[in-house]
């Protein structure tokens, strides 16, 4: 098997390989404190399977269970499988003592000199761990002398194996597009694609307005509020009428969480990070509530043990402090823009909407799939990214 672990020619000399290796005490920690959880009793709430009042307590133990025999160490050969890297960015705003974000990234590079580098950005509670399953593709499809893109994995600034934002300073969106946008000119490419999802969405929006080396920027989600001479009457569309009512009952009982990631992201960020089954139960029911058909249980234990280990999660809520941008004018796409709309998606809003939001060239809807789209369709988002990169790279 290729191993696209080359960097183009011009990569800074500063990346280097890096290898994911937890330490055998968080590693057991973790083991220990699920052992010893307590679930509490039952009540009327938790009892009920349905969602409708977050994470049923029947789930929770036997998520529970499974965890507790959960191997870390064989997601760690599979993560290790795919070549990993760090690069220390220079940061005199929000870099360490020494003025450098250290950002982690995964990647497969091309040996082709015409190789077009694609940035592919996660969203919260994700990671590069969603990405994997297409990377996994792509590897199976391509070669390293075949493969026409370099495909780009971060973990943004907050995220698992980047680093923490500074704690003596403010830190939002625009400084992660701006240490993420860094780091890829480190990597010696001069224009580059973006695509993301979630938060990856907004990263995408910023860089492709702020940064010139972006071209193009490829979403699969775009929360936004109604434009106001749109009326109700614009979305004819059945599968658009039946998005617009998921995103009512998103907004109406489904938001909390953002509620509380925006105003007290201290106190949620003590409170989950002192239990991984609290954190278990805040992040489970997200991978279950906006999927089309729910991931396995592995996969779920899996992102929230990287999630614990890396202690994610208090770092990692900082821009839900932040207004939302997708319909400010200030922040229009003026750039091709493609998008993937998935039924399930927390937010699937009508591409009438979308278009006040970017130029629009290119538009795919799907009749399955939801919030986790490269990993529920890893297979749609490869090929509907790598369709609508050729359709307006270089044009």
């Amino acid at each position: 098997m290729s191993s696209f672990a080359t960097p183009p020619p011009g990569a800074s000399a500063s990346l280097k390989p890096f290898t994911v290796n937890i330490a055998d005490s968080r590693v057991s920690e973790l083991h220990q404190l699920v052992k010893l959880s307590k679930i509490d009793i039952p009540t009327y709430e938790n009892q009920q399977t349905d969602g409708r009042f977050g994470i049923s307590r029947s789930w929770l133990i036997d998520a529970k269970a499974a965890w507790e025999k959960f191997d870390w160490r064989e997601s760690e050969k599979y993560i290790n499988s795919f070549p990993h890297f760090s690069m220390p960015v220079p940061d005199a705003k929000s870099g360490n003592a020494e003025g450098v974000f250290n950002l982690h990234f995964v990647a497969l590079f091309s040996k082709r000199a015409d190789a077009i580098p694609i940035v592919f950005l996660h969203g919260w509670p994700g990671s590069f761990l969603e990405f994997l399953p297409m990377l996994e593709l792509v590897r199976g499809k391509y070669s390293e002398e075949t493969l026409p893109f370099h495909v780009i994995v971060p973990s943004l600034p907050g995220f698992v194996f980047s680093d923490a934002p500074p704690v003596d300073r403010e830190f939002g969106a625009e400084d992660v597009a701006r240490i993420v946008n860094a780091g890829v000119k480190m990597l010696g490419v001069g224009e580059y694609v973006v695509q993301g999802g979630d938060i990856g969405s907004r990263i995408a929006r910023i860089l492709a307005v702020r940064y010139p080396e972006v071209k193009a920027a490829h979403l699969n989600f775009c929360m936004m509020s109604p434009p106001a001479d749109l009326p109700p009457s614009s979305v004819t569309s059945p599968a658009e009428q039946t998005g617009l009512t998921r995103l009512a009952a998103f907004t109406s009982t489904g938001s909390a969480y953002m509620q509380e990631h925006k105003t007290r992201p201290a106190t949620i960020g003590l409170a989950l990070s002192s239990s991984p089954l609290a954190l278990l139960a805040w992040i489970g029911e997200k991978f279950l509530a906006w999927t089309d058909i729910p991931p396995a249980l592995p996969v779920i234990l899996e992102a929230v043990s990287l999630y614990y280990l890396t202690d994610t999660f208090p770092r990692s809520i900082f821009t839900y402090r932040e207004a939302g941008i997708a319909d400010d004018p200030a922040w229009f796409i003026d750039k091709p823009v493609g998008f993937s709309w998935f039924p399930k998606e927390v937010a699937p809003v009508p591409r009438g909407w979308v278009e006040r939001t970017g130029r629009v060239v290119w538009w795919r809807e799907h009749g399955r799939g939801g919030h986790f789209a490269a990993l529920e369709r890893p297979e749609v988002v490869w090929v509907d990214v790598e369709r609508f990169v050729g359709s307006v790279w270089g044009k």
